[in-house]
């Protein structure tokens, strides 16, 4: 079996800093009945996203761990719980994350399963009217983009211009992005417009933090997930207070500032109203372990 180690390198070679080139894909030989198994649970949860509903804005939910280290499995298992309660999106959220005991992703993450989540919920949105939700949650890597990296299925790396083409071909125009990953503010300048806002963890030459295995968030997914969204407040306050506690963090562990980006269209509060007319509601208590240091 080709070493994981030289797949990445060989991803990452595909990219050199500045370049256009897109990264590939390149899949580990997992044995067929198992690429099988886990194509029917892909296609079965995509086949339970609800359509949207004629005159109301609907949120889409798509969350993808895009790495095999726990943390970021346990993180987006989570945060599709949050960010279907926050945003009123049950029957329209998909969770790509690998189980863990009795918690259960929808399907496993992958640039792949991500880019096929995405073309369903452009079918079955009104793109137009409804809206995106996306969380992401990985490794990154500076003029590179979004890290890869399964033990079983393989390694890879998604772009900034790769993601904003996705996203571009697929019509879907209103959009909450979120991207979890060190150097994260480097998709930016390429997924911001006037319908969108984008949230990152970090610059685009700093890094994130909390991404231990034994972690069961990262300092972004903690403040932001685990408490600021479970907080009945307006998205802006939401944001505000993550960076509050991210920031407070980082001074108690003596690291350089992450300097998570926010960017904020233009003409994204039409629909962010429409969804803010449903009072978010309150979710349970932050569960697992808080690298901010709050407790449960």
């Amino acid at each position: 079996m080709i070493g994981l180690d030289l797949l990445i390198g060989a991803a990452l070679s595909l990219a050199p800093a500045g370049s256009e080139q897109q990264p590939e894909y390149m899949a580990l030989p997992l044995p067929p009945a198992e690429q099988l198994a886990e194509r029917r649970r892909l296609d079965a949860a995509l086949a339970r996203l609800q359509p949207q509903r004629a005159g109301t804005v609907d949120a889409y939910v798509v969350v993808v761990a895009l790495d095999s280290d726990p943390v970021f499995n346990r993180e987006a298992r989570e945060a599709g719980r949050v960010l279907s309660s926050r945003f009123d999106a049950a029957g329209r959220t998909i969770v790509l994350a690998d189980d863990e005991g009795a918690s259960k992703g929808d399907a496993a993450g992958s640039p792949q399963s991500l880019e096929i989540a995405l073309a369903r919920v452009a079918e079955l949105m009104d793109r137009n009217e409804d809206v995106l939700v996306l969380y992401s949650t990985s490794h990154g890597e500076p003029n590179s983009g979004l890290i890869y990296k399964d033990l079983l299925r393989g390694a890879g790396v998604i772009s900034p211009a790769r993601l904003a083409d996705d996203l571009k071909t697929l019509g879907i125009r209103n959009r909450l992005l979120i991207l979890q990953a060190c150097f994260s503010g480097q998709f930016v300048p390429a997924l911001k417009d006037a319908n969108s806002i984008v949230v990152t963890a970090a610059a685009a030459d700093r890094s994130s933090f909390g991404c231990g295995a034994g972690n069961d968030w990262t300092y972004f997914g903690d403040a932001l997930i685990n408490h600021a969204f479970r907080q009945p407040l307006p998205l802006d306050a939401q944001l505000r207070r993550a960076a509050i506690l991210i920031g407070a963090a980082e001074d108690r562990d003596k690291l350089t500032p992450s300097n998570p980006q926010v960017n904020t269209g233009a003409d994204s509060a039409k629909w962010l109203s429409q969804l803010e007319q449903r009072e978010p509601k309150t979710t349970s208590d932050p569960v697992g372990q808080s690298v901010l240091g709050l407790g449960k």
